[in-house]
């Protein structure tokens, strides 16, 4: 389920809020870990996600579940935030408040993501070269995602955050036709 731009905000609070819990717990990490479990278990069991889901379900019913589920297993104060989740209508943003507290960690971190489109398949080598490269203009360790478009020609599109650094052949064909456009009178 996508959670488009508002759910993206709202669950990065929520990340915010548990990332200080956990880190008054003393185990960011720990807790991510256990964050991204229930994330997955949500994106991949069917029976869970339609039960969180659904709204004939009460949210007591739902905090109960997840009580006899996890109760044993995971910190009271982390509980308690799913918890809280279910009670604000929220459970459903779980697999996004987990991406956006695993951005969190890598940011305290100083790793910072980038999405990279590229034209062709690149090897391994390659891959390592565009991660040094941006980490290099970026002061911070990059790690690129890669996503191939045969449609950008060739170079690069990277996405950091708001950022684009668009050095692709397209880009730069369209600003040569502009200019070629422009230059005849």
């Amino acid at each position: 389920m996508p959670a488009g731009v508002q759910g993206e905000s709202v669950a990065r609070n929520y990340a915010e809020a548990l990332l200080t819990l956990a880190r008054k717990a003393e185990d960011p990490t720990g807790w991510g870990a256990m964050l991204r479990q229930v994330a997955n278990a949500i994106e991949t069991d069917l029976t869970l996600y339609r039960f969180l889901e659904s709204p004939r379900i009460a949210a007591d019913q739902k905090s109960a579940v997840l009580t006899k589920a996890l109760g044993d297993r995971v910190p009271r104060l982390f509980l308690r935030f799913l918890q809280q989740l279910v009670k604000n209508r929220r459970q459903m943003l779980l697999p996004t408040v987990a991406n956006e507290y695993d951005t969190l960690l890598d940011a305290s971190a100083g790793i910072v993501h980038a999405r990279v489109t590229v034209a062709r398949e690149t090897a391994d080598d390659e891959r390592d070269a565009i991660a040094a490269r941006l980490s290099a203009i970026v002061g911070k360790t990059v790690v690129p995602h890669l996503a191939v478009d045969p449609s950008i020609i060739g170079g690069v599109v990277v996405r950091i955050g708001d950022t684009v650094m668009d050095g692709s052949v397209r880009r730069k064909l369209a600003l040569l036709r502009r200019r070629m456009g422009t230059s005849r009178a």
